[in-house]
């Protein structure tokens, strides 16, 4: 057990390196996760990492995609949800049909029932690696939506198809009718069970006497508490982690106060990136166990089914994005669609980002050794070995050459009426016009005797006059202005800090209570930084 921990603690100090270096070669962090977990895997003295597929599923799985649900606008998933369903259900199963009819077609030994199994494994992509190259690049808030919340369904509808493939393959038979039956029923019933887990702790979060410390942990346990028992009810636990966790989400600001909601940011955002590092790693750490059990004389042909199948799912989803587009331009004469013109380019973006990710890998590794009669899963090691050749081919291919194919095609914002800037000038100016009246309407008479409101009227004043400024016509320099204010401010604020300490190391005065303090100048430290846009200085 502490050969295990010591391992895991070194895995997480070169995780932070590699991140930094994909940080400083402006690279997708994933890719050189996957890339630096290939490489250490060849170091001889590296001790055999075996991953428990139930480890994937159960550890990682549910608050990872509780998290997604946490940070996905439920505003932009209503509002693109036609174009999400299509991808996540339609496009999914049209992919393991592909799939299936091609590597049934081209891999000896392979059935049909093999072929869906390979599809509903390499069928989803992988929303983390492609929102993370997109950062990096000036892409239409529309597309980030629509992958995010495909990447909340489409790992629900792929493991579906995954479940009934494999009881295909092991009792050999397949009923379509019973098969397209229990799908729905499988999907419906763990939105709902998703949906009655969150409604139980909606209430306790809410009418409960909780803590802010005790309302981070409670959104800790909800998504293992959903997965869990929708997996007890043989349904999706996937859909009901989704499910649950849009709910919990609309309603964080009833049910939380402004502590739990920063206090659970912090420690969530965290977490993902943990959870994120470790299972891109694992990916290319698990690539001397899979060639070890292909064996090597099939190494050579399981390469080139690796890369029949990479080329036909990127070709399929590419097909499928812009056939959508026809479709939607058709469809939008009998019905209200939120784009009727969807072009090209955009749909050609989207499907060069489906890189493949820690589902595909989680479902490869849970197929099982043995069927129910003793007998070898058949083909089990093949699968494994393409699954990580689409996984790697995806991320290292089309993960490289988005952020190129994103700056050639030049992609048109349609959706914003008003820059982001001026939204948020236009914004902060009401919030204050609106704290401005307030003052002056219910609570004259204590501005003629309270100083601090004194003091907070005349500030509110202030931040309208500059954002009166900020909004006109001489932006550019408004923009100046508010770059050198928020030089000085930052700079006034550090030597706060260094005050600060000073006065800490005094005997008389209490370390909390300047804790306190410094917590107050992080914060208005962070208020500048989202006001301005600008990147924190170390």
């Amino acid at each position: 057990m502490p050969q295990i921990i010591t391992l895991y603690i070194v895995l997480l100090f070169i995780i932070l390196a590699l991140v930094m270096l994909a940080q400083r070669l402006k690279i997708s962090y994933p890719i050189v996760l996957v890339l630096g977990g290939l490489a250490i895997s060849f170091v001889p003295a590296l001790p055999e990492i075996s991953i428990d597929p139930e480890i994937i599923f159960l550890i990682f799985l549910p608050p990872l995609l509780f998290e997604a649900a946490w940070q996905t606008s439920w505003k932009d998933f209503w509002k693109w949800r036609r174009v999400i369903g299509s991808f996540a259900f339609g496009i999914v199963i049209l992919t393991a049909g592909v799939v299936a009819v091609v590597s049934a077609s081209v891999i000896p030994g392979f059935t049909l029932a093999l072929g869906f199994l390979l599809g509903g494994i390499i069928s989803p992509p992988d929303a983390v690696s492609a929102t993370s190259i997109m950062r990096g690049v000036q892409v239409p808030k529309r597309l980030v939506a629509i992958i995010e919340g495909e990447s909340l369904l489409n790992d629900a509808s792929s493991l579906v198809v995954f479940r009934f493939a494999l009881a295909a393959v092991a009792s050999g038979t397949f009923v379509w009718q019973q098969a397209s039956v229990s799908f729905v029923i499988v999907i419906v019933m763990g939105t709902i069970t998703g949906l009655v887990i969150a409604l139980i702790f909606y209430a306790i979060i809410r009418w409960l006497p909780t803590t802010p410390s005790m309302d981070t942990v409670l959104t800790l346990i909800a998504p293992y508490a959903m997965y869990i028992t929708a997996e007890h009810f043989h349904v999706s636990g996937v859909l009901a982690v989704v499910s649950g966790g849009l709910f919990l989400s609309s309603r964080r600001y009833e049910i939380m106060n402004h502590i739990s909601r920063l206090q659970g940011v912090n420690v969530w955002t965290t977490l993902g990136f943990v959870l994120n590092g470790l299972v891109f790693m694992f990916i290319g750490l698990e690539l001397p166990v899979i060639v070890e059990g292909l064996g090597p004389d099939a190494l050579p042909g399981a390469i080139l089914y690796g890369f029949i199948i990479s080329v036909v799912i990127i070709i399929t989803r590419l097909l499928s994005c812009l056939g959508a587009s026809v479709f939607t331009v058709f469809i939008s004469r009998f019905i209200t669609t939120a784009d009727s013109s969807p072009g090209w380019r955009m749909p050609l973006v989207f499907g060069w980002a489906g890189m493949r990710g820690v589902v595909s890998l989680a479902s490869a590794l849970s197929i099982p050794l043995l069927l129910d009669n003793g007998q070898a899963f058949p083909q089990r090691n093949m699968i494994l070995f393409i699954t990580f050749m689409v996984i790697l081919i995806t991320l290292v291919l089309q993960g490289l050459t988005l952020p190129a194919v994103i700056r050639w095609l030049q992609l048109p914002d349609r959706d914003v009426v008003i820059p982001a800037t001026q939204q948020e000038a236009i914004i902060q100016r009401k919030l204050n016009e609106r704290t401005l009246a307030l003052l002056d309407e219910r609570y004259t008479t204590d501005l003629t005797q309270n100083m601090p409101l004194q003091n907070l009227r005349t500030t509110v004043q202030n931040d309208l006059r500059f954002l009166a400024a900020q909004v006109s016509p001489e932006r550019d320099v408004s923009a100046d202005s508010g770059h050198r204010y928020h030089t000085i401010v930052t700079e006034l604020i550090q030597h706060k800090r260094e005050l600060l300490h000073k006065i800490n190391r005094k005997e008389e005065f209490d370390e909390e209570l300047v804790r306190k303090y410094l917590t107050q100048l992080d914060l208005e430290e962070e208020k500048l930084r989202q006001r301005f846009g600008e990147e924190t200085q170390r």
